[in-house]
């Protein structure tokens, strides 16, 4: 169990490596690979249902595996803990 478990942390990891932030590139949003597709271009066309074969289509630089990357940052940036009184 702890071999799959270190095996899921190193391959989220290595996921968002994926995710770069270069300031003056994109005005410093998130993007894929040092590549000028920012992450929320990713995650909006998602949203507006455009299958990832048809995102990989129109951008042949892309992997599988950068949009897996979009999607773990964007979890990872909405997943805040709360504070309950």
């Amino acid at each position: 169990m702890k071999q799959l478990t270190d095996t899921l942390m190193n391959s989220t990891t290595d996921l968002l490596t994926r995710i770069t932030q270069t300031p003056g590139q994109c005005g410093g949003r998130p993007c894929i690979r040092g590549m000028r597709i920012r992450v929320t271009d990713i995650l909006e066309m998602l949203a507006e249902n455009v299958s990832i074969t048809e995102i990989l289509e129109d951008f042949p630089d892309l992997e599988l595996a950068d949009i897996q990357a979009c999607l773990l940052f964007a979890a990872r940036r909405t997943d805040f803990p709360r504070l309950t009184a």
